[in-house]
């Protein structure tokens, strides 16, 4: 039985999603429910941070492509952080860097975040 899970926390008025485990077919709905949640409560800048992740499948990633025009037709934008080597490469045979952006370090996407914000104020 594979295990995954999704926490949310708050950064600023950045939402981070943590994703641990092993992301398939059988978990996706639960990163699916936690962007449902996000957008329901009108937050559309998300950091999704990988550092835990072990696996994703096309249904992972499907659910990343099922959520962006909705976000980015909000000014949000979703951004990626610390993927392993393994889980990167996944998304750059898909041309995924092409579509987000992909950070080192979670630190780096939220201040991309605060950055856009201070220069629209």
């Amino acid at each position: 039985m594979s295990e995954f899970s999704v926490g949310v926390r708050q950064r600023d008025t950045i939402s981070v999603l943590d994703l641990r485990g092993y992301l398939d077919a059988h978990t996706a709905p639960e990163l699916e429910k936690a962007f449902q949640t996000e957008l329901e409560g009108d937050r559309y800048n998300i950091v999704v941070n990988f550092s835990e992740l072990s696996y994703i499948s096309s249904a992972g990633l499907g659910v990343l492509m099922q959520f962006i025009e909705d976000v980015r037709s909000n000014d949000g934008d979703i951004k990626l952080s610390n993927m392993s080597s393994r889980v990167y490469n996944v998304f750059d045979l898909l041309g995924f860097p092409m579509l987000y952006e992909i950070f080192d370090q979670e630190d780096d996407a939220v201040k991309k975040f605060l950055n856009k914000s201070e220069n629209l104020s």
